[in-house]
């Protein structure tokens, strides 16, 4: 048997210290901890697929708390039906001690376990849902304020069109214009586009 554990934040700013140190209490070697960075919607995560790759029959798998390992009910349900019945994995969740699959073999046992999962799994998606609601409430509020999301527009210079005719009459090249106007190719030509007209550059 070998022991492994999963870690999941769900973006790169989030702190997994809590997890670790939770890991380094059930002894789990460094190498078989592995570690996502990233939502919990899908099960479509780098290490956990190299997790479950790995895991054989009779390996046990430690994770911090439900929420970690997923947040849809749906995929939780049957990731844990994949591990347990497919693979013939073991789960421990650090946090509930009645979601672990080495002390309830009976059918009492699994039953309960199986209730204790979809309650868990169930306020996992509630939260995340919860999470996202509370996250479209926010921008939709900061948006009625005026604030403006997304890269800040970048200004042209005032000399632009003066560069551009310039540009023109090829006393500049493309990539002097673009250096002195301080743009991409990209935001150049969607300046010219925005601030033309059939007066502005007449020779």
């Amino acid at each position: 048997m070998k022991i492994y554990g999963y870690i999941r934040v769900s973006s790169t700013d989030q702190n997994e210290d809590r997890q670790l140190i939770a890991m380094n209490k059930m002894n789990i070697p460094k190498e078989n901890i592995f570690m996502d960075k990233q939502s919990g919607k899908d099960f479509e995560r780098p290490a956990y697929k190299r997790l479950v790759k790995k895991l054989n029959t009779g390996d046990l798998l430690y994770v911090l708390s439900i929420d970690r390992l997923g947040r849809k009910y749906e995929e939780i349900q049957n990731q844990w039906r994949v591990l347990t019945k497919e693979k013939g994995v073991d789960i421990v969740v650090i946090d509930m001690p009645l979601l672990d699959t080495q002390l309830h073999k009976d059918l009492m046992g699994t039953f309960i376990s199986d209730l204790v999962l979809q309650i868990l799994s169930f306020a996992a998606q509630s939260e995340r849902d919860n999470i996202k609601k509370r996250q479209a409430q926010g921008i939709a509020a900061t948006k009625a304020k005026g604030v403006r999301f997304g890269r800040p527009t970048k200004k042209s210079p005032e000399n632009f069109r003066v560069l551009v005719k310039q540009w023109q009459r090829k006393q500049l090249s493309l990539k002097e214009a673009l250096t002195r106007c301080g743009m991409s190719k990209a935001t150049f030509y969607r300046r010219l586009y925005e601030q033309q007209s059939p007066q502005m550059y007449k020779k």
